[in-house]
């Protein structure tokens, strides 16, 4: 392998402490490539474990390599890998599961109890120089896709997998609250699989007017408004009617209550953000309205999808990437990340040199 013998690698230590770190370049496994990395993109996940070293039962007990959302060029290809040659550049979908639980055989490999994601304590992710990971989850991109691109497919798949779990589908009316990475790609999935309105809530006019530019029909900020009753009128006059699908992003509870009381009657909503352990919720509105709630978790299978979306060339998701470091940078970029300088919508982190 003609590559030095170098690895800067983004390693947090606990809360508030991300350090550059030089480690050891990887080895592949059988079964697995070496990647040398080029994008990798902050989620708000990373944020959360950055500020707060937890999410849920997930809790940074030992120094752990951030990043998950990436893209990277195969260097070196195990023994048994027969999908991917050195020099291929690929998309790295971050969770590896057991592929022998009920879970895996039956299609829903995001629900199974084993998967080494990345970046999820306590397995390291992929924000460094060199990352070895398994060959069946990285997916070659064509020559029309950008390395971005190949980064942000993690995102958009997840907005795919939450379209896919609403049934969004030709004619289909939907409200979107909240507008930030996740509002954006399930806006963009939203429209690709026929949705004939969707409505962006938030309460930023940055994201609201970025929701505009990928095809939002309307948007509304709800900083406006004080009470649900009043939101979820303004949410049917613009769109003509009560949505049948809300997709919550936000993870704020003002926007779950909205999203379960501003959809019709046997509609669905299906939570997407990621907020506080717990909630208060209009439940009772929910059963006697039969409102059907469903929560979803990553994406299982959609990658393919998404990539097929992104191939239609109608959609420039280059768009939400408003700030670009490089590796060496990495510390500033989260600092961006946690502040909120500069309204960041999408980091976007350069790993190669």
């Amino acid at each position: 392998m003609d590559a030095p013998e170098e690895n800067l690698t983004a390693v947090l230590h606990a809360v508030n402490d991300l350090r550059l770190e030089n480690r050891p370049i990887p080895v592949p496994k059988d079964d697995e490539v070496l990647l040398e990395m080029h994008c990798v993109g902050i989620c708000g996940s990373d944020v959360h474990y950055y500020v707060k070293g937890a999410i849920g039962d997930f809790v940074l007990k030992e120094p752990m390599v951030m990043g998950h959302e990436a893209s990277g060029v195969v260097v070196e290809i195990g023994k048994n890998v027969k999908n991917l040659k050195p020099g291929d550049r690929v998309a790295i979908e971050p969770g590896v599961p057991c592929r022998k639980c009920s879970y895996c055989k039956e299609g829903c490999y995001n629900l199974c109890r084993d998967i080494v994601f990345c970046a999820t304590p306590p397995y390291h992710g992929n924000l460094a120089r060199y990352y070895t990971h398994a060959a069946d989850f990285c997916y070659k991109l064509p020559d029309y896709l950008t390395m971005e691109e190949g980064a942000l497919l993690e995102p958009l798949a997840v907005g795919v997998h939450a379209c896919r779990k609403a049934n969004v589908t030709l004619g289909s009316t939907v409200l979107i609250t909240g507008s930030g990475p996740i509002g954006l790609v399930s806006l963009i999935a939203a429209k690709a699989m026929g949705a004939s309105k969707v409505l962006v809530t938030d309460v930023v006019t940055q994201r609201l007017n970025l929701a505009k530019s990928f095809g939002a029909d309307g948007v509304l900020s709800v900083r406006k408004y004080d009470t649900e009753p009043i939101l979820a009128e303004k949410v049917k006059e613009a769109l003509g009617g009560m949505p049948s699908i809300c997709i919550e992003c936000s993870g704020v509870e003002s926007s779950i209550r909205l999203a379960i009381v501003a959809v019709r009657a046997g509609g669905t909503v299906v939570m997407v953000g990621m907020g506080p352990q717990d909630v208060k919720v209009p439940l009772i509105n929910a059963c006697c309205r039969e409102v059907v709630i469903k929560g979803v978790f990553r994406y299982a299978n959609d990658y393919p999808l998404a990539m097929e979306l992104l191939s239609t060339g109608k959609v420039d998701i280059r768009k939400m990437i408003t700030h670009n470091y490089t590796l060496e940078e990495t510390l500033l970029a989260y600092d961006t990340a946690r502040t909120g300088q500069g309204n960041p919508v999408k980091i976007m982190i350069h790993c190669n040199k």
